[in-house]
C-alpha cells in the first residue's frame, strides 16, 4: 500500500527533531523536493543528492530519496547544467528528496555517530563535545590497542582509514563525531579522550593531534556517514511497511 508522502516526512521530522537540533543554513533539513503522486511506494537511502545517485534512485523505482547531504550545498546557483537535469530527472520520476543532516549525525539510535559506535563494538557510549547546545558526538571508554581500534574501523566502514598515532598505543578514552569534524581537534583535546574518529579533517590538523598527544582516525567523510541514512531507511521501512534500498555512490574522501 502507498504511503502519504506527508505522513511520512513528520514521522521521521518528529523522530529527528529536526525542530530542535541545531544546523548550518545550507542543510534545509526535511523535505527539499516533493514529487506529484504525493505518495511513497519505494524508498532509497544515499550519502549525497548528487545527479549519479538520482539516476539510481529513479532507475530503481524509488519515489523517495533520504539522503544525508541535500541539494543546496552550494547555496542559491542557475538552474541549469547537471543542476537543471537532477532536478528535472527527480520530477519526472516522481521522486522526492529528503535530508537530514546534523539531526541524523546526533540521534541517539539511528546516528551515524550511534551506529558508527555500534559496529565498533562499544557497548556502553555517552554523548559529548558541546556544539550549539547540543552534543556532537558519542565517546566510550575502551581497553584497545590503537592498531586494533585502528582495524575494526575499516571493518566498520569497509573503506580505508589513516591514523595519526599522536596518542597512547593502548586506547582508553574514543570520542566519535562523523563526518568533518577533524578541524575541532584543538577543542576535541580539552575533553580527555585519547583518541578521536571522524570522516576527515584539514591538512593541520594532523600534526595538531601529534603536538596535543591526540590519536587521530580520519575514517572517511562519506565511509562514516552511510550509517544514518541507511538506519533512517530501515527504521522507516519497517513502520510503514515499504521496501529500501541503499545506494552506494562514495567519494573517496
Amino acid at each position: 500500500m502507498p504511503v502519504p508522502l506527508a505522513t511520512l516526512v513528520e514521522t521521521a521530522n518528529a523522530e529527528l527533531k529536526l525542530g530542535e537540533v541545531p544546523d548550518y543554513p545550507p542543510a534545509l533539513n526535511g523535505l527539499q523536493l516533493a514529487n506529484r503522486s504525493g505518495e511513497i511506494t519505494r524508498i532509497a537511502a544515499a550519502v549525497d543528492a548528487c545527479l549519479p545517485v538520482v539516476k539510481q534512485a529513479a532507475e530503481a523505482g524509488a519515489d523517495l530519496l533520504i539522503v544525508h547531504h541535500g541539494m543546496f550545498w552550494s547555496g542559491a546557483q542557475p538552474i541549469v547544467g547537471g543542476y537543471f537535469e537532477k532536478l528535472k530527472l527527480a520530477m519526472d520520476a516522481g521522486l522526492a528528496i529528503y535530508s537530514a543532516h546534523i539531526p541524523l549525525d546526533v540521534h541517539p539510535t539511528l546516528g551515524n555517530n550511534a551506529r558508527l559506535a555500534a559496529s565498533l563494538g562499544f557497548e556502553t557510549t555517552e554523548p559529548f563535545f558541546d556544539w550549539k547546545g547540543i552534543k556532537l558526538g558519542v565517546k566510550a571508554a575502551v581497553d584497545l590497542g590503537r592498531e586494533e581500534l585502528l582495524g575494526k574501523v575499516v571493518d566498520a566502514t569497509g573503506a580505508d582509514a589513516h591514523l595519526c598515532p599522536g596518542g597512547p598505543d593502548q586506547v582508553k578514552s574514543v570520542g566519535i563525531i562523523t563526518g568533518g569534524a577533524g578541524g575541532e581537534i584543538l577543542a576535541l583535546a580539552e575533553t580527555g579522550i585519547d583518541t578521536f574518529i571522524t570522516g576527515e579533517g584539514p591538512h593541520w590538523s594532523y600534526t595538531a593531534a601529534e603536538e596535543l598527544g591526540l590519536n587521530l582516525i580520519y575514517g572517511g567523510h562519506y565511509a562514516t556517514e552511510t550509517f544514518g541514512v541507511k538506519a533512517l531507511a530501515e527504521w522507516l521501512s519497517g513502520k510503514f511497511d515499504v521496501p529500501w534500498t541503499f545506494i552506494d555512490h562514495p567519494t573517496g574522501l
